[in-house]
This record gives structure tokens, C-alpha cells and sequence, in this order.
């Protein structure tokens, strides 16, 4: 069995990390949160030979709002989105409402949000937002700086687009106009488990007609999942004034795109506690439940 002992760096510069990062001889991983990474290493699963900790790097931690777009430094940390007000506007609520659910405080406030979008675990929140809102990771390496888009980051379990010598630096997302409503709810088995299904949405009404909807689904296939049929089948419907603690008619529009999501958009797998047809109806409830969330939050 291979020695656990490994090589360390802490590079105080982005120009030092990808230096380092260059090395492609050799299993080389990043350290920003290290909520995923040291539990792998310690299991044993991952066995790197050299560990790069970014966190030194101060350049790295920032969050700034410029031209209509919130970017987010690869050393911002989950808890820093608890407050809906870290953030303008409705994206900053759809953050807070998402991020309660990730683990608990002390993973929270070491975690990153880039970090989340670097490991690419299908039941990552953080992975499934950036997807709905077509947000883009940037990234330096050996041939310069470029963005990907979220819609091409996810490549299958634990796997994305970024290439050999490279760093996320930031991930940017489009602010949300005040006339969106956002909605995010889980479904877990524990307060520890991964999420068996989630949902993300952001709906736009305008005159009681849903001019545009976004909606992600978590954990629903081997990678974050846009729901574009039942965003289609949504766009141009009337919305409703569903009434609150009402449970909502078979035929509306929420009911009929949450069933939509979990036959046409998701293809979820197997798991031991939660075989793809019970994921399929959580899928339909939960997709329409976050709707109704989304579309009560355009009303305030």
C-alpha cells in the first residue's frame, strides 16, 4: 500500500500556484475549504503526492459586484452567504436559502463555494445553482485565463471541465432583477446525509404570466441537472395566487412542470436508501413546492 505522506506548498501568489500546479507529473491537489479533500485523504480514496494551500493567497478572497454580475472569489467561505444581504437582491436570498443545507456550521464557515464547483459532487447545492443560472468559473493556467460556462463545467461524478495546470480563481453569476422570486428546498434523510433530491428556481412574473423560470435539480443524474423541459413548458403560463398552507390543484402549472422535471429532465440513480422511482415523485413534489416558493417571493 502506498505511504498516506505527501508533499505540501502554500503559494502566497496565483502566478507561485500555478507554478506548482504545473507539475503535471505528479498527483497534485488544491486545498481551499478542504471539507471534501481531507476526508477523501483521510479514507484513503485520494492519495495525492504533493497538497497546494491556497489559502494564503488574499486575492483569492473577495466578492464584488461589477456590471450587473456578482463574482466570487475561490476563498470565499459557505458561511458568508447565510446572510441573504452578503449578496444584492434575490440572488442573495436564493444563497442563503440554499446554503443552511449544506452540512452544518463548522463545515460552513471553511468551505468554499468554488470549492464545491472544483469537487463537482452531483449533490452539491452550490453545483446545482450555477447550473440554473448559467453562472462561470474562471480559471488561470499554463495558457492564460478562461471562463466556462456551468452548462459545460459538469462532466459526470467528480469530474469537470478543468484541465490539467489550472485554478479556479472565481465563479461569477448574474444578479437577479427584484421582480424575481427564488425558491430553493432539499429533501435528505438525516441532517447529515447528502441530498437525495433538491431543487433551485428563479421565476419571473410579470401581469400573473411567468415570463421567464429557471430550475435545477440536485442529486437527480450524474451531474447537476437544468430542467429545461418544465422551464419550457412554464414560460408563458399563468402563474396563479396559489393560497398560503393551500395545497396546490393537479392542474397547475407548478403540479404539471414538476412532473415534467422528474420524467423528462432527470434521470436519477440508484442509491441504497432511495431507488429512481421514489426519487422520481420527490422530484415532482419538490420541483413544484420550490416554484410556489419562487413565485410567493415575487409577491414581496
Amino acid at each position: 500500500m502506498k505511504p498516506a505522506d505527501f508533499d505540501y506548498t502554500a503559494p502566497r501568489t496565483v502566478p507561485e500556484a500555478l507554478d506548482v500546479l504545473a507539475d503535471t507529473g505528479r498527483d497534485v491537489r488544491v486545498l481551499a475549504g478542504g471539507q471534501s479533500l481531507i476526508l477523501e485523504m483521510h479514507l484513503q480514496r485520494i492519495r495525492p503526492d504533493l497538497v497546494v494551500d491556497i489559502n494564503r493567497i488574499t486575492e483569492l478572497d473577495h466578492l464584488t459586484t461589477d456590471g450587473g454580475q456578482v463574482e466570487v472569489g475561490a476563498l470565499v467561505r459557505h458561511g458568508h452567504f447565510e446572510s441573504p444581504h452578503a449578496v444584492p437582491g434575490p440572488l442573495g436570498r436564493l444563497f442563503s436559502l440554499a446554503v443552511v443545507n449544506i452540512a452544518h456550521p463548522p463545515i460552513r464557515a471553511r468551505g468554499t463555494m468554488v470549492g464545491s464547483l472544483a469537487w463537482g459532487h452531483p449533490a452539491s447545492e452550490w453545483c446545482a445553482i450555477a447550473t440554473a443560472l448559467d453562472a462561470g468559473i474562471r480559471l488561470q493556467g499554463p495558457d492564460g485565463a478562461r471562463e466556462v460556462a456551468a452548462r459545460d463545467w459538469f462532466l459526470g461524478p467528480l469530474r469537470t471541465a478543468r484541465r490539467p495546470g489550472e485554478l479556479i480563481t472565481s465563479i461569477r453569476f448574474p444578479l437577479l432583477g427584484e421582480d424575481t422570486g427564488v425558491g430553493f428546498i432539499e429533501h435528505r434523510r438525516t441532517h447529515f446525509c447528502f441530498a437525495q433530491v433538491a431543487v433551485a428556481a428563479a421565476l419571473t412574473v410579470r401581469d400573473g404570466v411567468i415570463e421567464e423560470v429557471r430550475v435545477a435539480l440536485v442529486n437527480c443524474a450524474d451531474r447537476p441537472v437544468r430542467a429545461y423541459a418544465a422551464e419550457q413548458a412554464l414560460t408563458g403560463a399563468e402563474a396563479g395566487s396559489p393560497r398560503s398552507g393551500h395545497r396546490l390543484p393537479d392542474g397547475h402549472p407548478f403540479v404539471l412542470a414538476g412532473r415534467i422535471a422528474a420524467e423528462q429532465d432527470a434521470a436519477p440513480l440508484a442509491e441504497p436508501y432511495a431507488d429512481p422511482e421514489y426519487r422520481r415523485q420527490a422530484i415532482a413534489v419538490l420541483v413544484g413546492r420550490t416554484l410556489r416558493q419562487a413565485s410567493e417571493g415575487v409577491a414581496t
